[in-house]
């Protein structure tokens, strides 16, 4: 591509929160899971793994036999998920911190030795869980 000679009308998403991905085959993402994005660009419920890119919270669960038959809603924000236990629990001195996946629906403080992906940003915690911003 060369560089605009003209006004153009670049096309964009009204709804910046909101996004669709191609969901990985065999798998199942549920209704409020974590989803990651893997190393190929697959949609998968979020995993202890590394190169995966936090993409959001499912809107809808889905299932897909082959990679991309089935398409998954996800909404980004700062969305509320379980918190990790033990020394890997996230607490109010970790806001503003990362927060790396453990599964679909948890978070924990660290990196695991290297093994987890970050999620997004620490913004709040309460009894419940963590708050972060994906």
């Amino acid at each position: 591509m060369t560089a605009l000679t003209a006004d153009r009308n670049t096309r964009r998403r009204n709804d910046r929160e909101l996004e669709a991905h191609p969901v990985k085959g065999g798998v199942k993402i549920y209704a409020g899971a974590l989803v990651v994005l893997d190393a190929a660009g697959w949609a998968m419920p979020g995993a202890t793994g590394v190169g995966l890119f936090t993409v959001g919270r499912a809107d809808e669960q889905v299932a897909a036999v082959t990679n991309g038959d089935a398409m998954v809603r996800t909404r980004r924000g700062v969305l509320h998920f379980a918190n990790s236990g033990g020394a890997d629990a996230i607490t109010r001195a970790e806001i503003g911190d990362p927060a790396y996946v453990v599964d679909d629906q948890t978070l924990a403080k660290t990196n695991g030795s290297g093994t987890r992906s970050a999620a997004g940003i620490i913004r709040d915690v309460d009894a419940q869980g963590v708050w972060v911003e994906l």
